[in-house]
């Protein structure tokens, strides 16, 4: 069996991540991948390369509408690889995918086709002009997949609404790692040692690239409010918020309790060292990877209910309306408080992804959707 992914690019993302780790996860079957890059190389490309999987790119630049040569490129891809199944992820690699099959189907013989879709729709004017052209055309073609995959109900029934094909519908949500992402003392200490923090402080994390979706505004009106509660009602409580991801710096705040690190790919031991986990985003999210790698590291979060982040943590978090810091500020407060809370609510999430989001059970989700 051969198998074609087709996605965007390869840099971190949620959707990127989530690729490597079904390659990793059906790296001992008997399937051939090939994965294609509508843009270049990326963070990802070297971790799936190491899994003997051949990554090709087209090379596209950011918004860079593909000519006939890259058309051809893409053909003759297609055509070496003689594939079985071609899988597209996310908006343009689906439109890819479905480029690709119809490039191929009329020269042998028929390919089943997948689409992958992973963000909420709340309103397409929130879309960049391409992406939305791009979803108005995937409602047209949504006929044409086989199956298309979505990572969280929200995100389906979102797609639905605007026009894509019901009958066609999926759920096939995230899943982690639990080696990977697990409590873990000595990593714990090692980012603090790294970061110089003492064990006492209470460590806060949100990781997340600077993007408006993921409303870092909120996170740092929230964080100003937090910060100013303690300074009130306990001055000796050590407390420090670790903001990770890609454009976020210090050019954002010149609060001292915060302590930007930007892009850094040691997430498991990032993990591994927080006390409580924060996510702020306002809209686009499907499954949040952040949310899930938390539990599993049997930390507790404080989240937005946006996409499934709600259905995620279940009992075993705290959900707050999107871009309110009062409830953000005293859920983070509550759980700073708590100890003992904080404790028991990371062991019974981590145990809340075993039961539900292990790559084992969504290995098993892709295999059964692609025929296997």
């Amino acid at each position: 069996m051969k198998i074609i992914h087709i996605i965007t690019d390869l840099d971190t993302g949620g959707a990127e991540m989530m690729l490597y780790k079904l390659l990793a996860s059906l790296h001992d079957k008997t399937i051939d991948f090939l994965v294609i890059s509508l843009m270049g190389r990326g963070e990802i490309a070297g971790r799936i390369e190491a899994l003997d999987v051949k990554i090709e790119t087209l090379n596209l630049a950011q918004g860079e509408r593909p000519g006939w040569q890259t058309i051809k490129k893409l053909k003759q891809f297609i055509k070496t690889f003689s594939p079985d199944i071609v899988q597209g992820w996310m908006y343009h690699g689906n439109m890819a995918a479905t480029i690709a099959v119809f490039l191929y189907q009329p020269i042998r013989r028929k390919v089943k086709l997948f689409w992958n879709i992973r963000q909420t729709l709340y309103d397409l004017d929130d879309e960049k002009p391409q992406t939305s052209r791009l979803i108005k055309i995937g409602c047209w073609l949504s006929f044409l997949p086989q199956g298309i995959i979505y990572n969280s109900v929200l995100s389906a029934d979102h797609h639905i609404a605007v026009g894509f094909s019901a009958k066609k519908t999926n759920i096939i949500p995230n899943g982690f790692d639990l080696q990977k992402f697990r409590p873990d003392q000595n990593r714990r200490q090692q980012l603090r040692n790294e970061l110089k923090i003492s064990e006492g402080t209470i460590l806060i994390g949100h990781i997340s690239r600077l993007h408006p979706m993921k409303d870092h505004a909120t996170l740092l009106r929230t964080i100003d409010h937090v910060i100013k509660n303690i300074s009130i009602h306990d001055g000796k409580k050590k407390v420090l918020f670790l903001l990770v991801g890609y454009g976020v710096t210090s050019e954002l705040s010149t609060n001292t309790a915060i302590r930007f690190l930007g892009e850094r790919i040691d997430i498991p031991k990032i993990m591994s060292a927080l006390d409580i986990l924060v996510s702020s985003s306002a809209w686009g999210e499907g499954f949040p990877n952040v949310i899930g790698e938390a539990m599993a590291s049997e930390v507790p979060c404080v989240v937005t209910d946006v996409g499934d982040s709600a259905h995620i943590v279940g009992k075993y978090g705290i959900v707050c309306p999107i871009g309110n810091e009062q409830c953000l500020s005293s859920s983070i407060m509550q759980l700073i408080e708590g100890t003992e809370e904080r404790k028991i609510m990371g062991k019974q999430a981590r145990q809340r992804v075993k039961n539900n989001y292990s790559m084992d059970r969504i290995k098993i989700g892709y295999l059964k959707e692609w025929g296997f």
